[in-house]
């Protein structure tokens, strides 16, 4: 980039063409870098393992049916189930809100909404 009596040249990564820029206006000329690293997929249990361990113990993600009663609510028994209502209260304590935490409406949805044409 030059610049001369506030008006410079913008040379692109191409190098076949020029653009003149105000220099008191300021912005980022170029490309981010690492964009579309999201595109590849993982593919591996390994790579996932190696991305997921310089972040936090969030992988491997473990249902909580497949645990025991100790390590989580809806833990244990004999065969995988949850055996009681998912739905928690909004006052309950830290380690109990898991599921659906203060669910608005639960059950099956009954019947149809019917709709009123204005003619």
């Amino acid at each position: 980039m030059t610049h001369a009596s506030g008006v410079g040249s913008v040379m692109t990564w191409l190098g076949c063409y020029e653009e003149d820029a105000m220099m008191r206006c300021r912005a980022m000329v170029g490309v981010v870098a690492g964009g579309g690293r999201t595109d590849k997929p993982i593919l591996k249990a390994g790579r996932a393992f190696h991305k997921y361990r310089v972040k936090r113990n969030e992988w491997p993600r473990v249902r909580g049916v497949a645990m025991n009663p100790v390590e989580h609510p809806h833990g244990g028994g004999n065969h995988q189930h949850i055996g009681h209502p998912s739905t928690v209260r909004r006052d309950a304590p830290a380690g109990k809100k898991v599921g659906l935490i203060a669910a608005r409406r639960t059950g099956r949805l009954r019947g149809i909404k019917k709709v009123e044409k204005d003619s």
